[in-house]
């Protein structure tokens, strides 16, 4: 893309999230040519808007959300700090675009990850994190979901970052066997998703661990305060007006929501 062609789309982006706003057929010469791009453009939409950050988001973490995204590895965008609440979660469904549920294991850094030479570990990344949460992100995309683009253009939205309910601390993390922890999302009384957080990567904390190399490789890093959700355990379930939703992690942490029409 030419350099105007990258800031005309930022800015195409930055009207339709301030205006909760989607986009339809985009000209050939708006989409990114490929990833590296489609970050490129995200970056300037997140200079662009100037909102406090809230972190990132990581998404396509399992073969089976990879193979529905047609993607090869996992996606990442930036996160908004506006965006966040406390379980549990109420929202008008009418201001939200195509609210997809995820089931997510957030985690908080304590302190920086820096661009580094040597690739950081597990152990290096769990030692950053500060807290551990049970959460749901209400993922939603500049693009509708019945004319979805190329990936490039889904990067260049922030990987369809949403809305992020932070539900209670995982106490111990460290010690429990997070892989293992039963993810089941209830929609009016109801199961309707189910998981575990195996399905993240193996392990969720694996998640956190790619972000980290990946901006590493960026050159920025992660930062002290960040909270990033790390993908879905619970594969993704469209909301619609009037649902009350429980996700629960797990026999001891639920994340509540609520759509209201």
């Amino acid at each position: 893309m030419r350099t105007e062609d990258r800031q005309a789309l930022a800015d195409l982006l930055i009207a339709a999230r301030r205006d909760g706003q989607q986009l339809r057929d985009l000209p050939p010469h708006l989409t990114p040519a490929d990833s590296a791009e489609g970050y490129a453009v995200n970056a300037l939409v997140a200079d662009g808007l100037g909102w406090a950050p809230l972190g990132w988001k990581i998404a396509g973490t399992n073969p089976e959300m990879q193979r529905r995204l047609r993607l090869g590895d996992p996606i990442y965008g930036r996160s908004f700090a506006r965006f966040a609440t406390v379980s549990p979660g109420h929202f008008v469904h009418a201001g939200l675009l195509d609210p997809l549920i995820e089931c997510e294991f957030f985690f908080r850094l304590g302190s920086d990850l820096p661009p580094s030479a040597e690739a950081y570990s597990v152990g290096d990344v769990a030692d950053a994190v500060v807290a551990a949460h049970a959460g749901v992100e209400v993922a939603e995309c500049r693009f509708p979901l019945d004319a979805l683009p190329a990936i490039p253009l889904i990067l260049a939205d922030g990987a369809a970052n949403g809305r992020y309910v932070i539900g209670p601390e995982i106490v111990g993390w460290r010690d429990r066997d997070l892989a293992a922890m039963e993810v089941v999302l209830s929609v009016n009384g109801a199961p309707r998703r189910r998981g575990a957080g195996r399905e993240v990567m193996n392990d969720p904390i694996n998640a956190l661990v790619w972000l980290a190399n990946q901006r590493s490789a960026w050159g920025d890093g992660l930062k002290a305060g960040d909270l990033i959700s790390t993908g879905t355990a619970s594969g993704m379930l469209l909301a619609r007006a009037g649902d009350r939703m429980v996700a629960r992690f797990g026999d001891a942490y639920d994340v509540e929501l609520a759509f209201e029409g």
